[in-house]
């Protein structure tokens, strides 16, 4: 059985990833449902950290948007699904706040292996090709905040 796929687009090239629906089944589905619904187009990678991650997928980082870059969601929270998917480079992962219940939209790309993330954030996929656009992406010139200084635009297409 195949997995399922979706390609992220940025402006230094496409991080194609493959989803693990077998184990993360409700986050998949979300992420699918948002790439579909064009949720994610137009919204940046609003935090870089070098040695760490990228993370983006805030609809607060659209043009326009109000409210501030990192603190936006769907409109509604997923569950945790924790599972022993080891968060080493490349894993696509859930961002949340304090509460492990509250992912929605936002995802980061580890970029450097980071196992204190283990079994404390849902790992719902992993990069099959373009970690150099992601290496490009964290290594950009960023704010106080981790923000780019430049906006890294992405659009997010299921395969």
């Amino acid at each position: 059985m195949s997995r399922p796929q979706a390609v992220i687009k940025t402006k230094f090239g496409d991080i194609t990833v493959e989803l693990f629906d077998d184990i993360a089944p409700n986050h998949v589905k979300n992420f699918l449902d948002l790439a579909n619904k064009n949720f994610y187009n137009g919204t940046t990678f609003h935090r870089v950290i070098p040695g760490f991650m990228i993370q983006g997928g805030c609809p607060n980082t659209k043009p326009g948007a109000s409210g501030a870059p990192g603190t936006g969601g769907p409109g509604y929270n997923i569950d945790a699904e924790f599972n022993d998917t080891k968060h080493k480079r490349g894993i696509l992962s859930a961002a949340r706040a304090a509460d492990p219940n509250s992912a929605g939209c936002q995802f980061y790309v580890v970029v450097k292996d980071s196992l204190f993330l283990d079994n404390q954030y849902t790992a719902f996929g992993k990069v099959l090709s373009g970690m150099e656009a992601a290496d490009q992406i964290v290594d950009q010139p960023r704010d106080a905040g981790d923000m780019p200084k430049d906006r890294v635009e992405m659009t997010i297409e299921a395969l």
